[in-house]
């Protein structure tokens, strides 16, 4: 019996075939042997169908067959109706939505532009009031039949290889879960914080769909922002929900700067459980990648929660409120509201118990660019420490480090030069530096022990002047 279609004579075909086949060999094992298998794996599983159905069962000839595979990939714009046409790609739209200025866009293409941070109609300019795609379900029939009589197969969205793609059934389901955020009872607000977390953590379409509504975070943040309603677990979820979506560079933007984010972030450092406090200070952290969010969470009073849980010193916190504070750190302004914070005391407490010493010492150094910062040091006993770490550490980042932070202490602080001397004429830790340290630790070095000998603060024993003379 004679196969239906056009696989046995053609090879792009029948290649095609073999490639939908084991893409869907895939999907469908993944959702055999994983419980937690996601609506979007079961619709990728269905557009692969869908595809190889296509194939098998074309009753094209080889000829048009190939015709067909040519127009694909041209798809040239004059060929078409204009309102077929996406103005942003210029070619067949494949995924046609309707923005809120009414005007018409590919999917990809529109959503590549609100992604980049821009919040008006490409082609009208006008100012969004919102960035929810509304599929145009007129005009991709239109395209279809338009597609069909001229023997053109549109590409699904496992062909056309959308890593971010959206389903409707993912729409749907997403804006079921923020009904029940917003409105429901507390058990339904529960588990629908706990699947939203779980998605935004494994599928990008998720995180991708925060970006496009305005009111999306606001309906998220809801629970926790009606007075008087408090639950750990809820408060968890929902903070982790965040960290998910702060992780899509398109989201930095939207995120930080919805109002109540910020503060709740701040009630989540001091009030959470460890794992909460956790993620809020590496939600931070991941939003501070933008220049203006630094800025931003530094105004809103974030950095002394943060001292705060690095302070305390619990193991599973106090890297991610370091990271957080390194960040935050960078523009001038917030170094100053950091030493006002106590930044110096905490850091240094922590690097005499030997806690965290790389990333303290960088966020150490950093601030030394600061006055307060180097007096302070002077202050709580800084000195002796970076001493100790200089000639004790195996690691050069340290080691060029301490030298950089004792550099700034000594040229501000004439009263640490007797320790200085003190250390280069029992160990020779600074002249060892000058010698075989890192570039930047050998011009510091030199520049304090030429500063030790212009001073003549008191000899130095012959064996320890000997080679500093020599790295002068």
């Amino acid at each position: 019996m004679a196969k239906t279609g056009v696989l046995s004579s053609d090879p792009t075909a029948r290649a095609r075939a073999a490639e939908l086949k084991k893409e869907l060999q895939r999907l469908v094992k993944t959702i055999v042997d994983d419980e937690d298998y996601s609506l979007h794996t079961i619709d990728q599983a269905n557009d692969a169908l869908s595809a190889l159905r296509a194939v098998k069962f074309n009753k094209r000839s080889t000829a048009t067959t190939t015709s067909m595979t040519s127009s694909l990939k041209l798809y040239e714009p004059l060929s078409c109706p204009e309102e077929f046409i996406c103005p942003l790609s210029e070619k067949l739209m494949g995924d046609p939505v309707i923005l809120a200025s009414g005007q018409t866009y590919d999917r990809p293409f529109i959503q590549k532009w609100l992604k980049a941070g821009n919040r008006t109609c490409p082609r009208t300019q006008q100012v969004l009031s919102h960035t929810v795609l509304t599929p145009n379900r007129l005009i991709n029939e239109m395209i279809s039949q338009w597609c069909e009589s001229r023997g053109i197969e549109l590409q699904t969205p496992v062909q056309r290889g959308l890593e971010e793609g959206v389903t409707e059934a993912e729409r749907h389901r997403f804006f079921s879960l923020l009904d029940k955020l917003s409105a429901a009872a507390l058990p339904q607000q529960k588990e629908a914080a706990r699947e939203l977390r779980s998605l935004t953590k494994n599928m990008p379409s998720f995180r991708v769909l925060f970006g496009e509504s305005m009111d999306a975070i606001p309906q998220l943040l809801a629970p926790l922002s009606r007075s008087g309603v408090f639950h750990t677990d809820l408060q968890e979820d929902v903070i982790t929900t965040l960290l998910n979506l702060s992780i899509h560079e398109s989201n930095k933007k939207l995120v930080a700067e919805t109002r109540m984010v910020i503060p709740l972030l701040m009630e989540a450092l001091r009030n959470g459980s460890i794992e909460t406090r956790s993620n809020a200070a590496a939600a931070l952290f991941t939003l501070s990648a933008l220049e203006s969010n630094k800025q931003l969470i530094g105004k809103s009073g974030a950095l002394k929660p943060l001292l705060e849980l690095l302070d305390e010193g619990h193991p599973l916190a106090m890297k991610d409120a370091a990271s957080a504070i390194f960040s935050l750190c960078i523009p001038h302004e917030n170094k100053a509201r950091a030493v006002r914070d106590g930044v110096v005391r905490v850091i240094l407490k922590k690097m005499m118990d030997g806690v965290l010493v790389n990333e303290l010492l960088a966020i150490l150094a950093m601030l030394s660019t600061h006055q307060r910062v180097v007096d302070e040091i002077g202050e709580f006993g800084g000195v002796p420490c970076l001493l100790r770490i200089a000639r004790e550490s195996t690691c050069e980042r340290n080691k060029e480090n301490c030298i950089a932070i004792l550099h700034a202490v000594c040229l501000n602080d004439g009263t640490k030069w007797k320790a200085i001397r003190e250390e280069e004429s029992s160990h020779g830790t600074i002249s060892k530096l000058a010698q075989d340290g890192t570039c930047r630790a050998k011009r510091k070095a030199n520049g304090i022990l030429d500063r030790l000998r212009r001073l003549l603060i008191s000899p130095i024993p012959h064996d320890r002047s000997e080679s500093m003379h020599h790295n002068l």
